[in-house]
């Protein structure tokens, strides 16, 4: 189809949450202080790991990067998202959107990937304890992270590529408080790539989602059905302890993808599922690993002793 004498957008209006104008402060001070705990419970984490010899091991290395990532992550959305909210320009430009939407999906795929190789640290701990330290080697610790980054950095441009080249004419308000894919598509106004990038977009987001998911399933059930076989009920607790807080973190996160990603996009509804994914997974989760975690408490524990002699 073409369009004649069609201007064509060059930026795009962010509703966000316009609709409840007389509580834009009330969300600005509950989101700023959301991303405040966020990122010094994602920091405390990540020096905790770094000052303290006893956690140099792989699989607080894995929690470090997995803060990091959700630092950036929170990062990308908060700051445009309070500055909206504030200000009555609520406006961001094509490329702007499209740098938030690729920065956004390639964080968002790196977190899913790197709870995968979490759950395969915790498997070989357990089921291989003997070849454990050869195996989950630093070279390969460090090989994993890269992996996971090269491997979404790559499938989100494919689908960041493909939303980016659909037209877009006429309407440019995204009913949402960030630039996310579906809310973006849905403005898109020709069918002449859209069938193709909504197909990309759905194949991308099971790959992401789905794939780490069955792998991340299919290694805790080899772990628990050897857990099982313990006899000792300090045994068992004793492995459980190891990787209950991961597990945690891994549902919380597959279940808001699943969610947000794995159902028809609702244009009234999905800016709530993802407000409840950004407000409640980025600052949960550095408490989960930090009060579920004997080693972390033991540290916080003596870190505290230490200041009060």
């Amino acid at each position: 189809m073409e369009y004649s004498n069609t201007t064509y957008v060059t930026e795009f209006i962010l509703l966000a949450f316009s609709e409840f104008h007389q509580y834009q402060i009330l969300l600005f001070t509950i989101i700023l202080f959301t991303y405040i705990v966020c990122i010094a419970g994602n920091m405390t984490i990540i020096v905790l790991v770094i000052v303290n010899q006893s956690l140099h091991v792989p699989m607080y290395y894995f929690i470090s990067v997995f803060s990091a990532e959700e630092m950036l992550l929170v990062t990308v959305v908060f700051p445009k998202m309070l500055s909206n909210l504030m200000a009555d320009d609520q406006k961001i430009s094509f490329a702007g959107c499209f740098v938030q939407v690729y920065s956004y999906l390639t964080l968002a795929q790196v977190e899913s990937v790197c709870i995968m190789i979490m759950a395969y640290d915790r498997h070989l701990a357990i089921n291989k304890p003997l070849h454990y330290i050869i195996i989950m080697s630093r070279t390969l610790c460090i090989g994993l992270t890269i992996f996971s980054w090269i491997f979404s950095l790559f499938s989100s441009l494919i689908v960041t590529l493909f939303s980016m080249f659909l037209d877009f004419c006429g309407h440019n308000e995204i009913n949402n408080f960030f630039c996310d894919v579906g809310p973006l598509q849905s403005l898109a106004c020709s069918d002449r790539y859209l069938h193709i990038a909504s197909t990309v977009t759905t194949a991308a987001a099971a790959i992401a989602s789905v794939v780490p998911f069955m792998i991340t399933f299919g290694l805790y059930t080899r772990i628990i059905m050897t857990v099982s076989k313990i006899r000792s009920s300090s045994g068992k607790q004793k492995a459980f302890s190891t990787c209950s807080s991961h597990l945690i973190v891994a549902m919380l996160l597959y279940i808001s993808a699943f969610v947000i990603y794995l159902r028809p996009y609702d244009r009234q509804r999905d800016k709530y599922y993802s407000l409840i994914y950004f407000l409640i997974n980025p600052v949960v989760n550095p408490f989960i690993y930090a009060l579920r975690n004997r080693d972390v408490k033991n540290v916080l524990k003596n870190i505290l002793n230490s200041n009060a002699k």
